[in-house]
């Protein structure tokens, strides 16, 4: 029976999906805690990885090398970097770069990890138009749209750094995960999704914002993951 392994950064961003799990066992492994159990009758290990690259990495390795998943989801919150998103609208991975790699000195793009000729990460096609569709149907208030998501070790909170990140790599939100969980399935070749509801808009205010709307931007994100799951 096909697996499906999700991964969240915070505990709030894999709650709704844990709680609505049947038939789970649990396995600890270093930090991590791996619940393995059913969600709409499919197979499912639900993980919360850590904030951060090296976090969200070491999780997705240890989650393939473990359960074997065939398609890896990842949810939780992100910055808005455009104007017209907004608190609530969610942002699916149309690709992933990770915009804090710089070896520009030895002639790579920014963004571009050396030896590898790799810059950007294309989620799998199947898995966004199924999102697309799945949000469509579940958001009332609020947009769900295909676009860029760019990740790195930092939470943004600038006008000026949100205005860099649009300007050299098209971002439409950001966040500290989904481009290394991409970049591991992409050396695994498993087809993965990114799925991004708007805490915040990256900018001078986004530390109160995100407080104040992470929850639900966790739990809208979350009830996505669970339609999409149905539909895989």
């Amino acid at each position: 029976m096909l697996i499906i392994g999700i991964i969240g950064a915070m505990d709030r961003e894999i709650r709704l999906l844990r709680d609505r799990m049947s038939d789970v066992k649990e396995l600890r492994h270093l930090h991590l805690d791996f619940y393995f159990g059913e969600i709409r009758q499919k197979k499912v290990v639900v993980v919360k990885s850590g904030v951060g690259k090296v976090n969200a990495a070491l999780c997705t390795q240890f989650l393939i090398d473990k359960f074997s998943p065939e398609r890896i989801i990842c949810t939780g919150v992100a910055g808005g970097l455009l104007d017209f998103l907004k608190t609530g609208d969610v942002v699916v991975s149309k690709d992933l770069i990770q915009y804090d790699v710089d070896a520009s000195v030895f002639g790579h793009e920014v963004g571009e990890i050396p030896n590898m000729g790799v810059k950007v990460f294309n989620a799998d096609e199947e898995l966004v138009e199924k999102t697309l569709y799945t949000g469509k149907k579940i958001l009332k208030d609020n947009k769900i749209i295909k676009g860029r998501i760019l990740t790195g070790d930092k939470f943004v909170n600038s006008r000026e750094m949100v205005e860099y990140l649009v300007n050299n790599f098209d971002g439409f939100c950001v966040e500290m995960e989904g481009a290394a969980i991409a970049h591991v399935c992409f050396l695994n070749r498993i087809p993965f999704v990114v799925i991004r509801s708007i805490s915040d808009k990256a900018d001078g205010i986004a530390l109160l914002d995100y407080k104040k709307f992470v929850e639900l931007a966790s739990k809208t994100s979350a009830e996505i993951v669970e339609g999409l799951i149905e539909i895989i």
